[in-house]
C-alpha cells in the first residue's frame, strides 16, 4: 500500500500539473498564435495551435488516469479488471501524443522557416513517446499477469478454507 503522504504528494503534483496544463492550453497556445501572426509560420498557425492544444489533452488525459489509478491504489483495488481501462486510455494517449509531435514535424518540415534538425529533432521526440507507450503496454502485461496470481491465490484461498 501507498503511504498516504506518498499519495498526497502525487496528488498535490497531479493539481499542479492539470492546473499548468490548462494554463498553458488557454492562455500561453493563444500568445503563441497571435505570435506567428505575421511570421513564416502565419499560414501554418492553425495546425500548429491545434497540434499543441491537442497535445496538452493528451497529457491531461494521463494526469486524470493516473489519478483514479492511484485512487485504486489507495484503496487496494488496482488488481481488478477496473484498472485496465485507464491503462488502456494512458496507452492511446501516449499513441496520440507521439502521433501528434510527428505531425507537427510534417507541419513544420516544408520551406526554410524551422532548421532540418529541429524537425529531425521532433521526429526523434515522437519515436521516444512512442517508446513510452510501448513500455506502458509491457506494464499492462505486467499488470495482467498480477490480476490473474490475485484471482488465482483468491480461489486457493476459498479452496482452503472449505478444506479447514
Amino acid at each position: 500500500m501507498m503511504g498516504k503522504i506518498t499519495v498526497l504528494a502525487l496528488r498535490a503534483v497531479l493539481v499542479a500539473l492539470l492546473a499548468g496544463s490548462v494554463f498553458v492550453q488557454t492562455v500561453m497556445v493563444a500568445l503563441l498564435a497571435n505570435g506567428m501572426d505575421d511570421g513564416v509560420l502565419a499560414g501554418r498557425r492553425v495546425p500548429i495551435a491545434l497540434i499543441v492544444v491537442l497535445g496538452i489533452l493528451t497529457a491531461q488525459v494521463t494526469l486524470v488516469c493516473v489519478w483514479q489509478l492511484v485512487t485504486m491504489v489507495r484503496r487496494g483495488n488496482v488488481f481488478s479488471d477496473g484498472a485496465f481501462r485507464y491503462v488502456h486510455i494512458v496507452i492511446g494517449a501516449f499513441v496520440a501524443a507521439a502521433l501528434l509531435v510527428f505531425a507537427l514535424g510534417v507541419v513544420l518540415a516544408p520551406g526554410e522557416a524551422v532548421a532540418p534538425g529541429i524537425v529531425l529533432l521532433l521526429g526523434g521526440v515522437s519515436l521516444g513517446v512512442f517508446a513510452v507507450a510501448l513500455i506502458v503496454l509491457v506494464l499492462r502485461m505486467l499488470l495482467a499477469q498480477a490480476v490473474a496470481r490475485d484471482v488465482e491465490a483468491a480461489r486457493m484461498q476459498a479452496e482452503l478454507a472449505e478444506v479447514i
